[in-house]
């Protein structure tokens, strides 16, 4: 949300209501069409440029001569991040897929960690998303995950920050309608990390949920709730296809 529309009244700020974009549908749906096609083709997609890198960085052999990603992972990883996030047997918690991918950096590549929103841990992780563009979302059906969902929930349907509003409101209550201008999305994380044109650049879905809570002037949410909020988010798009890497306004 841009910092001008917070000081307007939340009623001005949303349009007329329109057909409500029902659960399946993912914020690609309710681009434009220009947006639309400019995520479908590869050569206008900027992401790509990121995606590029990461292929890269997939074959690169870090300088101690530990392995690289592909020295590991021969026949690549589709699939995978369909099914992030995942529970880890090692931490005995669920971790994102930037956050595995830290894990291999760090414990099989010695290499020290990526900071969040690094271009290489984004390019990374947008190559790896690749691998299973057009797959559905499989989020695991393990019940060590179960409290972290649920906790996931709770937080989406939480009122919070001094706009007293929940991610519900926005996404599930007022999808489809208009806010300062742009269509309200059913916020179904199908595509992150994502290029956003508001960013210029690309973000992880980490970043627009802080975003979100800034939004709605709300104390930035830590790590663990963080991935308990993309939990709940990924089991509400399960069965959609991911659209690594997307493209948003």
């Amino acid at each position: 949300m841009r910092a001008w529309a917070l000081l307007l009244p939340l009623p001005l700020l949303l349009g007329a209501a329109r057909e409500v974009p029902p659960a399946s549908r993912s914020g690609f749906d309710v681009m434009t069409p220009a947006l639309q096609a400019m995520q479908r083709n590869d050569a206008q997609n900027p992401a790509m440029l990121w995606t590029a890198n990461g292929a890269t960085l997939w074959k690169a052999e870090p300088p101690n001569g530990r392995p690289s990603c592909a020295g590991c992972h021969a026949s690549g990883l589709a699939g995978a991040a369909a099914r992030f996030p995942a529970f880890s047997e090692a931490l005995q918690r669920p971790v994102t897929l930037n956050q595995q991918i830290n894990r291999c950096r760090t414990e099989h590549q010695e290499q020290p960690a990526w900071t969040s929103e690094n271009d290489a841990l984004l390019a990374l992780s947008a190559y790896i998303g690749q691998q299973s563009r057009g797959l559905p979302i499989a989020p695991p059906k393990d019940s060590r995950l179960e409290d972290w969902r649920r906790a996931g929930e709770a937080l989406y349907r939480q009122r919070m920050g001094q706009l007293h509003l929940s991610c519900a409101q926005c996404h599930e209550e007022r999808a489809g309608q208009r806010l300062a201008g742009a269509v309200i999305p059913s916020g179904l994380a199908t595509g992150y990390p994502i290029y956003r044109l508001e960013w210029q650049g690309m973000g992880s879905l980490q970043r627009r949920l802080r975003n979100c809570t800034t939004g709605v002037r709300a104390q930035p949410l830590g790590e663990d709730a963080l991935t308990q909020v993309e939990l709940y988010l990924m089991q509400r798009a399960e069965g959609l296809k991911l659209e690594t890497p997307a493209v948003r306004p």
